[in-house]
């Protein structure tokens, strides 16, 4: 959908009548593209001391200029900033400081990505006070986030304990956090653990992999099939008979297989397995994406309106992992990713019982990623935002303009953003990740 704000404050005369009022002045996000550079300039700023050596050296063999000093007319692609070695609030300083020394030398559409520490479980007599010094820098990277500028974004890997921030786990999460590919994520914190390591194309992730995206005919889910597709994979598209006529449409454009299938069903999920097995002989992927809304006030909320979104958001794909982990279909790494939602985080009006389904969604990941690493995979969220589709197309124009602007990036994100951070969590990249929310929202100040 057409951002026609974004058009006027980016002509000559917009550009001065929004910097003289204060108004929103959203930039066009650099996307991803195939065979583009990583970085769109290439000097890239790492901060930190010996642990980084090695980091340094593979973004070498990236083909990244390094630098470890700010330089005096320089123009950064990338700021990279190593916290993993913080134990107290005074180690903190140092490396932030060199950080917004460099700030106005990172080009347009450029990446902080800060690196911290997971805490979780620590042993160690000063406990308390390292996990509160990797929380403060977290605490940083999220308000840093908060003043990027002309498109950029910051985030953070949080790595393990057994983990140096040149670790192939590693390797993947920065990738696509450097890249274009994560042009509408900001803000966030993820966490890496040590896994298998895995060859990976950075042009085709899921060469190869089969994979089942739910909800496939139209919207974000369309933009999942056909970004799995460009990126290698093989398709069963799913949804209902009622959309059978787009499903096919989409089908035929991919070379995917239709599925028509109702995942209320009791037998969804092995239906699944079973049309995998046969044109197949397995499944790698599963992208829950299917959904529904109906909204209303707690107060006006019949039985039908609440069960129908609780049972297709949330109880569907709960039956169906549980008939696909018995199924003996799944591949030796199996990839699970869920669609929830920044109302399963911060609640909305009207939306009790779509934000309970997909607060449940959260939860579903979190709990089930245990059965997942057992069976050699990983099972994963994404949380987006608003996201230009035709139902915020039919939003209010006064409430489609706030919720645009409610964001760190000012604008909304396009269904290709979603599909872009789906796909890394599907590929072999993101071996390292599990039980996890990504949220894909520009760092929205909804839930933040």
């Amino acid at each position: 959908m057409k951002d026609s704000y974004a058009q006027i404050v980016n002509s000559s005369v917009g550009k001065k009548v929004a910097g003289a009022l204060g108004l929103p002045q959203p930039v066009e996000l650099r996307r991803y593209e195939p065979h583009q550079d990583l970085l769109k300039d290439r000097k890239v700023l790492v901060v930190g001391g010996q642990s980084v050596d090695g980091l340094a050296d593979k973004l070498l063999n990236w083909g990244l200029e390094v630098r470890r000093h700010p330089e005096t007319n320089t123009r950064y692609g990338a700021i990279i900033a190593d916290f993993t070695e913080a134990e107290k609030p005074g180690d903190l300083q140092k490396g932030a400081l060199t950080v917004g020394a460099a700030l106005r030398s990172l080009g347009s559409s450029g990446r902080v990505i800060v690196l911290g520490r997971s805490t979780e479980g620590i042993e160690s007599p000063n406990a308390a006070e390292i996990t509160a010094t990797q929380a403060g820098v977290v605490g940083f990277m999220r308000s840093l986030a908060h003043e990027m500028r002309k498109g950029a974004t910051c985030n953070q890997l949080n790595l393990s304990p057994e983990l140096r921030p040149d670790d192939e786990s590693v390797e993947g999460p920065l990738r696509f956090l450097l890249s274009a590919r994560s042009a509408y994520v900001s803000g966030q914190p993820v966490n890496v653990e040590p896994a298998k390591p895995h060859t990976v194309d950075p042009e085709t992730p899921v060469s190869g992999q089969v994979a089942v995206v739910t909800g496939a005919a139209r919207g974000i889910g369309e933009a999942i099939v056909r970004r799995l597709h460009d990126d290698g994979a093989s398709i069963i598209l799913v949804d209902v008979p009622a959309a059978g006529e787009a499903l096919s449409r989409v089908a035929n454009s991919v070379g995917g297989l239709a599925l028509q299938l109702d995942i209320t069903q009791d037998d969804a999920g092995a239906r699944i397995a079973e049309a995998a097995k046969k044109h197949f002989g397995r499944l790698d992927i599963v992208i829950h994406n299917a959904g529904i809304t109906r909204d209303k006030m707690l107060a006006n909320m019949d039985e039908a309106k609440w069960g129908s979104v609780l049972t297709v958001n949330l109880a569907a794909q709960l039956a169906m992992n549980r008939q696909l982990l018995d199924s003996g279909a799944l591949g030796p790494n199996p990839r699970v990713v869920s669609l929830a939602s920044t109302s399963g985080i911060a609640g909305n009006r009207g939306q009790t019982n779509y934000g309970a389904s997909k607060a449940g969604i959260i939860g579903m990941v979190s709990a089930l990623a245990v059965d997942f690493a057992q069976a050699g995979g990983t099972i994963n969220a994404v949380a987006p935002g608003f996201i230009e589709t035709e139902m915020t197309k039919a939003m209010p124009t006064v409430t489609r303009e706030v919720a645009r602007r409610l964001n760190s990036m000012q604008q909304g994100g396009k269904p290709e953003d979603v599909a872009q951070a789906v796909g890394f969590l599907a590929s072999n990249a993101a071996a390292g990740i599990n039980g996890q929310t990504l949220r894909v929202c520009g760092q929205s100040m909804v839930g933040a």
